[in-house]
């Protein structure tokens, strides 16, 4: 039986860490985590992982502001004998301040779009053939924010990280529709404790977010290996698998 395979990037920390641990953890998979330097020794914590019978890391370089790099990253995990992706998680993101929309400047806003909506595009496009070799319904999960939310859109500031994530609302419901074959979706993990989270919350006088890690990924993992495109799929999806508003 072929073993279950799942590419996640920015997977040295936060919530890319996080769910790296919690596919691993499964019995006979294979998690390829993507990151952009894999000699930090944050990600050669990633060898050290506890894993479920049968089940390993791949660890391949990729760096989500470089389109090339998807495809590179890809073929990396190929020469190591991947032979298909079940599940793809379009983790890494920048968020560099939450300025007002009267603050913010141009050359913010197009850094947050190529990083958090460009990589994600080119992601799917580097991923897609090896997604129809899977055996089940694979799944393009897009990690989203409440930020980029508009009828639930928090009152807080954030003018170019927020923009970009609801930009990837609209390709994450695109890819969905454009695939048939294909469950796509755009994953909301909440507020959580993440370094980008905390420092928001700091920022808005509050001492941390209120969503753990674990609590977080570990509802999205199962969020990404339960549901189905019938279920999920072209929508917003809250870890705990409750579907959201735009």
């Amino acid at each position: 039986m072929a073993p279950t395979v799942a590419f996640v990037t920015g997977a040295n920390r936060g919530l890319g860490l996080g769910l790296v641990k919690g596919f691993i953890a499964r019995p006979d998979y294979i998690v390829v985590a993507a990151v952009r330097d894999p000699a930090h020794p944050t990600a050669q914590e990633l060898a050290k992982i506890s894993t479920g019978k049968g089940s390993h890391v791949i660890m391949v370089k990729y760096d989500a502001s470089v389109e090339q790099s998807a495809f590179d990253a890809v073929k990396e995990a190929t020469d190591q004998g991947v032979d298909h992706f079940d599940y793809v998680v379009a983790n890494a993101g920048i968020a560099k301040g939450y300025p007002l929309v009267r603050d913010v400047r141009r050359a913010d806003i197009l850094e947050h779009i190529e990083v958090n909506v460009l990589s994600v595009v080119s992601l799917y496009q580097a991923t897609r053939d090896l997604l129809q070799k899977s055996n089940i319904e694979p799944v393009y999960a897009i990690m989203g924010s409440g930020a980029g939310a508009l009828g639930r859109q928090p009152p807080v500031p954030s003018a170019s990280y927020g923009a970009s994530k609801s930009i990837l609302n609209w390709y994450g419901v695109r890819i969905n529709a454009e695939d048939e074959w294909l469950n796509t979706f755009i994953l909301d993990p909440g507020w959580v404790q993440t370094d980008m989270g905390n420092s928001a919350a700091k920022g808005w006088g509050i001492e941390s977010a209120p969503d753990t890690i674990d609590k977080s990924t570990g509802g999205m993992v199962d969020v990404i290996t339960n549901g189905t495109k019938e279920q999920y799929g072209g929508k917003v999806v809250l870890y705990t698998g409750e579907v959201q508003e735009w």
